[in-house]
């Protein structure tokens, strides 16, 4: 019997693929699949899954940006979040304690909403 088994991508809407790229590469430091350079998307590999930055009027589709936080793991979200923020990433508000992971929000040069997301309650 079929069933699904992952999750293989994340798309991520954008108007301007240079831009985004370069944003998330550059700015977030995660590295560019190699077989999507000189396209007209991008994909970032994290572990299982991937980050792919495309522009939906390509397939005929409207740009709009995601309305739900993208959760990206750190193991010290403080730490990430003082690095962006000298990239000149603004954060919306402050950092978020659930009594179970911390999490800092911020929004890519598109708009579509991000979060630093760092467990530190060990599961179970």
């Amino acid at each position: 019997m079929a069933s699904i088994t992952r999750i293989d991508f994340v798309p991520i809407p954008t108007q301007d693929y240079g831009r985004a790229a370069t944003f998330y590469r550059d700015t977030l430091g995660l590295v560019e699949s190699p077989h999507t350079v000189d396209k007209e998307f991008s994909e970032f590999d994290l572990g299982d899954t991937t980050l792919s930055i495309w522009d939906p009027t390509t397939a005929g589709r409207e740009f709009n940006a995601n309305t739900n936080a993208i959760a990206l793991h750190t193991d010290d979200v403080a730490a990430m979040r003082t690095q962006l923020e000298e990239k000149g990433v603004t954060f919306f508000g402050d950092t978020f304690d659930t009594g179970v992971c911390h999490m800092a929000f911020f929004s890519d040069p598109d708009g579509n909403p991000l979060m630093l997301h760092g467990r530190h309650v060990p599961r179970g």
